[in-house]
């Protein structure tokens, strides 16, 4: 895009970019490394909101998936997105690590959840990190098929939500700010892969952020400090997905919720597979009838690429 064809605050921005370049070619500049440091920084940020990338597009990410109402069929329905992610991740180089679970005794999942990062096999590169490809993956996903657990073999429609946030590092925890007086910590013993500790130790996290209600929870980690640090890094994630999304806003260095209407009416995908077999993105309009292909092998490419254009 030539700069005459941008928008007037793409324009803006530009404008700034070549201001800072500017300020690099004097002799002076690498006097101060920090503040040197910093405007590469801010150039390299500003290039990418120009180039339509978020802040956090190059990052890593951390997926939850809720199961909706319906019991078996929707925690299991929670599992086969969950596989689907999985094949999809394998496709693109990405790792994933689960960080917290809560599991049915059929192997569906009342909700888990799981941080994706780029894998060392994966190309270094300029190219979006997980939590650019998958963003906007967060919204409810329903499912239409023959209940597998219904003897009458009767159709039967599941839901549930997917929900992507950035993974923090402790050098952006400055982004969103936490007081501890708004936290409600409660501890729990672990059902994750804690060795010895599992079920001895109260080593599960959950925290509450009182002015909003938001919450996150971590127990896959081995001590309750380390799953404190996730299940905080997790919240500062979710605070910051409602910002942009303006069902938060920030009044005087405090987050207030704007809205406690939960979001199961935000339906972006069906998975039909009865009584035929279809996947329709309900806002790209993109759809196929190869139902195994997305489902089994994670063959989402070209629905992810049809969600640039959200």
């Amino acid at each position: 895009m030539t700069k005459e064809a941008m928008p007037a605050g793409r324009q803006e921005i530009q404008k700034e970019i070549e201001k800072l370049e500017a300020a690099m070619q004097a002799a002076d500049f690498w006097n101060d490394k920090n503040r040197a440091q910093e405007t590469i920084k801010e150039i390299q940020r500003l290039k990418d909101e120009v180039e339509g990338g978020g802040k956090y597009d190059k990052g890593d990410a951390v997926m939850t998936i809720f199961s909706g109402a319906g019991g078996d069929d929707s925690e299991d329905f929670s599992a086969m997105l969950l596989k689907m992610y999985r094949k999809f991740f394998d496709r693109r180089g990405f790792a994933s690590k689960i960080l917290h679970q809560n599991q049915n005794d059929h192997g569906g999942y009342r909700n888990i959840t799981i941080e994706i990062t780029k894998s060392h096999s994966a190309k270094a590169s300029r190219d979006l990190g997980s939590y650019g490809v998958l963003r906007n993956e967060s919204g409810v996903h329903r499912l239409v098929r023959v209940s597998p657990f219904n003897a009458n073999q009767k159709r039967h429609t599941s839901f549930s939500m997917v929900e992507v946030i950035p993974k923090f590092e402790k050098n952006n925890e400055a982004d969103v700010e936490l007081d501890e007086k708004d936290l409600k910590i409660e501890l729990s013993r672990s059902s994750g892969p804690g060795g010895q500790n599992v079920n001895k130790r109260e080593t599960a996290v959950r925290i509450v952020h009182l002015p909003t209600n938001l919450s996150a929870a971590a127990d896959g980690e081995r001590t309750q400090g380390a799953n404190k640090e996730k299940a905080l890094a997790i919240l500062r994630g979710k605070i910051y997905k409602a910002l942009e999304e303006k069902r938060v806003e920030k009044q005087e260095n405090m987050y207030i919720s704007k809205t406690t209407e939960v979001a199961w009416g935000n339906q972006i995908r069906s998975y039909v597979l009865h009584p035929y077999k279809m996947v329709k993105d309900h806002r790209t309009l993109v759809e196929t009838s190869d139902v195994e292909g997305i489902l089994e092998q994670g063959e989402l490419d070209k629905f992810i690429e049809a969600e640039k254009e959200l």
